[in-house]
């Protein structure tokens, strides 16, 4: 199933006790439906080498809402390196 949300795109949480923040998203899983977003969802983790580690955890793809659609780089390649790779 195609997504609409891509990793980079901003969303904001529609359900779930995190409602209302916004943030960007970090990580897709597909075959889950799970998204990771910035700010959303921390979980900590103890570790003795480490210490203590807050990271976001993943909430369901239905509970986020698209607010603005990632942006996509265009490619910029000078005249000069085209006519090389054709010559």
């Amino acid at each position: 199933m195609k997504l609409k949300v891509t990793k980079g795109a901003t969303v904001q949480v529609i359900a779930g006790s995190d409602k209302g923040k916004r943030g960007t998203v970090l990580d897709l899983k597909k075959e889950t439906m799970m998204v990771r977003v910035q700010g959303v969802r921390m979980t900590t983790k103890h570790s003795k080498k480490d210490g203590v580690v807050k990271s976001e955890g993943y909430i369901h793809y239905s509970n986020v809402k698209l607010v603005d659609a990632a942006k996509k780089e265009a490619k910029k390649t000078s005249k000069k390196a085209a006519k090389s790779k054709t010559a």
